[in-house]
C-alpha cells in the first residue's frame, strides 16, 4: 500500500514533540493506520535541539512543504493567524489534507477555511486545537455523535487553572502567581491571551460549533477573565462549599446559544471542580448519555503531539481506503435553521456578591429589597465581625438564579445606597448537574 507522506511545518515546541512522536512510535502509528506514515520534509527555519531530524530534509520556506507534489498531508503547527492562514490555504489549493493545532485560525478563519476543503475534497484536522491531548474532538464528532448536547463547560486553559489552583491552596494574590506562571514557562511575558480569557474563547467556539452544528462566530463570545479575583472570593468560595473556576460554558437554551468564558463558581463536589494546576477538562452534557468528563494535559510537547497523530492517523486511514473524507464541521446553512445567540445580558444564572457595608442593623433589609424587587431571592449569606470595631464588614450573598441584565441593574441600585462602600463584586454561579 502506498505511504502516506506528512511535511510538518513549525518546529517549535509542538513541532518537535510530533516530530519525535511520529519517529519514537512509528511501528505503533503504522500498525493502528494501516499503511505506513513517513515524514519526508519539515519546513523550519531552524533546527530545534529538542529533535534530530536525521535524514528528513528541512527547507525555510514553509511554502515550499504546501507546494510539495510529493506530501499529502501539511502539518501546520506555526501558530497565529496571517501566515499560518495563508499557508494552509495554499495546502488546500494544492489538493493536501491539512492538520493543524491552531486554535486561533480556527475560530477566527475556520468558516473559510472548511468551505475551502469541501471544494477541494480535503480534510482539514484539528484535534489538537482544543485542550491539548484530550480528544475531545473525536468524543463530540464520533462517540457523542447520537445525542443532542445540552450543554458544555471546560477548563481549557491551563494558565488560569495553575493561578486560580494556587491562589485557593496557598493564599496567594493573582499577581503573586502570575508571576511563578511567567517563570514556570506556563504564561507568555504578555498573558493577555491566557488570563483574559481570549485563548478559551477560540476553544470555546470550536466546541460549540461542533456540539451544536453552528458556524464559527467567535465574535459572539462573552470573555471575562481573572485578573480580578481576589483571595477572598477564593476564600468565601470554599466557605460556602465552592470552587472558582475560569470556565468556557457553551449551553443551548430555547432562548438561545450562550457562549461565555467567565471565572464561575461551581459545586466543590463536581469533579470538574477537582481538577487543578496546569490540567484541563471538558463536561459534556448530552441528552442520551448525560454528563461525561474528559480529562488530561491541556498543552506540553507531547501531549499536543498525541492529538496532532491522531489526526494524522484519521487521514492516513482514509487515504488508504481511497477517500478524501468529509469536512469535520456541519453547519446549519439554511437561514431558517439558523441559531440566535444569546447575548450576555440575557443569560440566567445564580450569582455570588460580595459587597462592603456599614455596621449598622437594616442594612441586609435594604440590599434583600433591591434583589427581591428584581425577583431575586438570597440563597446563602456569610457576615462576619467588625475587625478591630471597624465601621465596615464584608457581606457575602449567594442569588438564586436571575436574568443578567435584572442582576446588573439591582447591583448599580445596591451600590447607591449610603451604608454600601464601593463595588459589589459579582461572580457567576453554575451547578453543572
Amino acid at each position: 500500500m502506498k505511504p502516506v507522506k506528512v511535511g510538518i511545518c513549525g518546529l517549535g515546541t509542538v513541532g518537535s514533540g510530533t516530530f519525535n512522536v511520529l519517529t519514537r512510535n512509528k511501528r505503533e502509528i503504522n500498525a493502528r493506520a494501516g499503511v505506513e506514515i513517513n515524514i519526508i520534509q519539515v519546513g523550519a527555519r531552524r533546527e530545534n535541539p529538542a529533535c534530530d531530524l536525521g535524514g528528513v530534509a528541512r527547507v525555510a520556506d514553509i511554502f515550499e512543504v504546501a507546494r510539495n507534489p510529493e506530501v499529502d498531508v501539511l502539518v501546520e503547527l506555526i501558530g497565529g493567524t496571517t501566515v499560518a492562514k495563508d499557508l494552509v490555504l495554499e495546502a488546500i489549493a494544492q489538493g493536501k489534507h491539512v492538520v493543524t493545532a491552531n486554535k486561533a485560525l480556527i475560530a477566527e478563519h475556520g468558516n473559510e477555511i472548511f468551505a475551502r476543503a469541501k471544494e477541494a475534497g480535503v480534510q482539514v484536522m484539528f484535534e489538537a486545537a482544543v485542550a491539548g491531548g484530550i480528544p475531545i474532538i473525536k468524543a463530540l464528532r464520533e462517540g457523542l455523535s447520537a445525542n443532542k448536547v445540552e450543554w458544555l463547560a471546560g477548563i481549557i486553559n491551563g494558565t488560569g487553572n495553575f493561578i486560580l489552583t494556587e491562589m485557593r491552596d496557598k493564599g496567594r494574590a493573582f499577581e503573586d502567581v502570575l508571576k511563578e506562571a511567567q517563570a514556570l514557562g506556563y504564561a507568555e511575558a504578555d498573558p493577555t491571551f491566557d488570563v483574559e480569557g481570549i485563548d478559551a474563547a477560540h476553544k470555546l467556539v470550536i466546541l460549540a460549533s461542533l456540539a451544536f452544528g453552528i458556524p464559527l462566530q467567535f465574535d459572539k463570545v462573552f470573555t471575562e477573565g481573572i485578573s480580578n479575583i481576589a483571595p477572598e472570593d477564593v476564600d468565601y468560595a470554599q466557605e460556602l462549599g465552592y470552587r472558582i473556576k475560569h470556565l468556557g460554558i457553551a449551553r443551548q437554551t430555547a432562548a438561545g446559544i450562550e457562549l461565555r468564558v467567565h471565572p464561575t463558581m461551581i459545586p466543590a463536589k463536581r469533579l470538574i471542580a477537582n481538577v487543578d494546576g496546569v490540567m484541563n477538562a471538558v463536561l459534556v452534557k448530552g441528552d442520551a448519555v448525560g454528563p461525561t468528563l474528559y480529562y488530561g494535559a491541556g498543552a506540553g510537547a507531547e501531549p499536543t503531539a498525541s492529538a496532532v497523530i491522531a489526526d494524522v492517523v484519521d487521514v492516513a486511514r482514509s487515504c488508504a481506503q481511497g477517500g478524501a473524507g468529509v469536512a469535520p464541521l456541519a453547519f446549519h446553512n439554511a437561514a431558517d435553521q439558523t441559531p440566535n445567540m444569546l447575548p450576555m445580558e440575557q443569560v440566567e444564572t445564580a450569582y455570588y456578591l460580595r459587597m462592603v457595608a456599614e455596621d449598622r442593623p437594616g442594612v441586609l433589609a435594604q440590599v434583600s429589597t433591591i434583589l427581591a424587587e428584581a425577583n431575586i431571592s438570597v440563597e446563602a449569606l456569610i457576615q462576619k465581625e467588625p475587625q478591630q470595631d471597624a465601621p465596615q464588614v464584608p457581606l457575602i450573598l449567594l442569588t438564586s438564579r436571575a436574568i443578567e441584565h435584572q442582576l446588573m441593574s439591582a447591583i448599580e441600585k445596591i451600590e447607591a445606597l449610603p451604608v454600601i462602600h464601593g463595588d459589589v463584586v459579582h461572580i457567576r454561579v453554575e451547578s453543572l448537574g
